[in-house]
């Protein structure tokens, strides 16, 4: 699954890849006018367009003597989609996993494990505000689905410029965080020291003594 799936993302084999594509990128957008339920009863029945007539010539054939009973879609028929049981428990494993990443990354986040990653938090979630309002759900999957396709190809034609940017990125980051650090300790170190503790009073008897 994992293989098929890069071998999609990285354009191994183009016609493919470019039906998928355009396919995922026209039932997206589709959405904006119609519903998913009617989305997908229309491709179904786009697809029984095809198949049932191509059946039904088959079929005439093979009464005809032309055919000697070749199913049009056999090779689809006897391709096994089914999981087994070793498939299934490493599915779920992984799932299972992946959502306990999340919640725990989540709450990591949320309860400020750490004061830098909780600010990123805080940074993206006050940028998504602000792209709820322009845009929606459905536009971010589609240009997600486009940035799936597109940069894996852009990456390897463009794979020395975008390694460049992003260590100048790593470099600015770090050079942001050093600073909050260096600021954060000349904060702490400014503050003024505690009060020195008094000294003890000398007891009214020890002086009487003292001045005899």
């Amino acid at each position: 699954m994992a293989s098929k799936l890069m071998d999609l993302v990285y354009w191994r084999s183009t016609c493919l890849t470019g039906v998928v594509f355009t396919g995922l990128v026209v039932c997206l957008a589709s959405l904006f006018q119609l519903s998913a339920i009617t989305l997908l009863s229309h491709i179904c029945l786009g697809i029984m367009c095809v198949t049932f007539p191509l059946r039904l010539y088959y079929k005439l054939l093979e009464l005809l003597r032309c055919n000697p009973g070749l199913h049009p879609f056999q090779a689809y028929l006897d391709y096994d989609s089914t999981l087994t049981d070793k498939e299934t428990v490493m599915f779920v494993e992984d799932l299972v996993l992946l959502i306990a990443f999340a919640v725990t990354e989540l709450k990591r986040l949320l309860f400020i494990d750490n004061v830098i990653d909780s600010l990123k938090f805080v940074l993206l979630l006050y940028l998504l505000t602000y792209v709820g309002v322009f845009t929606t759900g459905l536009t971010l999957i589609i240009t997600a689905v486009i940035v799936l396709f597109s940069f894996p190809l852009l990456y390897k034609k463009q794979q020395v410029r975008i390694r460049r940017i992003v260590r100048t990125y790593k470099a600015f980051e770090k050079k942001i965080r050093n600073w909050c650090l260096t600021v954060y300790d000349a904060v702490r170190s400014s503050r003024p020291p505690a009060a020195a503790s008094k000294a003890p009073a000398v007891p009214a008897s020890k002086q009487k003594v003292k001045a005899k």
